[in-house]
């Protein structure tokens, strides 16, 4: 199985492609779409033609739920649940959440010493902090 992993952010959105035999995770993509622009709907639109051109006509979504470091749900969890069901039933494909917690933090320690600018770091970040998602996605699936 091919799977999508997203990394909703307030601004950037990052993309990450793996599959179920290899379960390797690779960054993709940056969507560059606030979540607040027409009320979600541009986001939406950005992000079912990535899955449709990424994913083809088969494959399934991992969203990064952003959990407390206790490992309940805050406000920003809720917001992420509310948009996944929008987009779940905008494309009608399964969905599947999995924590997020230090992912970003991850991202950035694997950008520390790449020699990339603050620019380049920034545009890449989301899309590695979504591969951080499905590497433990695909990790639970074992």
């Amino acid at each position: 199985m091919r799977y999508l992993a997203i990394d909703l952010g307030d601004k950037r959105t990052g993309l990450a492609l793996g599959d179920s035999i290899t379960r390797l995770a690779t960054p993709v993509r940056v969507l560059e779409v606030p979540i607040a622009a027409r009320e979600g709907e541009q986001l939406l639109d950005a992000l079912a033609a990535a899955i449709d051109d990424l994913l083809g006509p088969t494959g399934e979504l991992v969203i990064g739920l952003p959990l407390n470091m206790d490992g309940t749900e805050g406000p920003r969890a809720k917001i992420v649940r509310a948009f996944a069901a929008r987009l779940a039933s905008r494309t009608a494909r399964p969905l599947h959440f999995s924590d997020e917690r230090l992912t970003s933090d991850a991202a950035d320690k694997a950008l520390a010493r790449s020699g990339l600018t603050h620019k380049q770091k920034k545009e890449r970040r989301d899309a590695i902090a979504a591969a951080r998602i499905l590497d433990g996605f695909l990790a639970a699936q074992q």
